[in-house]
């Protein structure tokens, strides 16, 4: 089986007087605006170094909800933060790192089999094994 979505950019001018919007299929992001200011200034607006995050954030959260579901647990909730770094280097830029901060509430949670959980979850979403970087994790959880 294979899904496919899809996403789009535009972009008009230079890389700083520039402006763009991105969409998504789903239409939760539509012509949302992005530019050099909302990337490198902190300005309203989104930018691609969030969306990732954002993404990360989503398909860890997922995959650790199936692999607790796999160990006979199931989360109350799981509160997944993630920060991406983007460091500039001589040949450009590029994403040097992700940490994903973990707050989960798991009823009866055998911790051995959570901290195996978590693990599988960090290594096996589709967005941990695209990103090539260095992936770190704090994990918390409360009964």
């Amino acid at each position: 089986m294979t899904i496919k979505k899809r996403a789009s950019a535009h972009w008009q001018g230079g890389i700083k007087d520039g402006k763009g919007s991105i969409s998504t299929q789903s239409g939760a992001l539509e012509d949302n605006p992005y530019g050099f200011n909302t990337r490198f200034e902190d300005q309203p607006g989104t930018n691609p170094e969030e969306l990732i995050a954002a993404a990360h954030a989503g398909c860890f959260s997922m995959a650790l909800s199936k692999e607790l579901g796999d160990r006979g647990m199931t989360a109350e909730s799981l509160e997944t933060h993630a920060e991406v770094w983007l460091d500039k280097e001589e040949a450009g830029f590029r994403i040097s790192a992700v940490h994903l901060t973990l707050q989960a509430r798991v009823p009866g949670a055998d911790r051995d089999a959570f901290e195996q959980a978590v693990q599988a979850a960090k290594t096996g979403c589709p967005v941990s094994k695209v990103l090539d970087t260095e992936i770190s994790l704090q994990a918390t959880l409360e009964n």
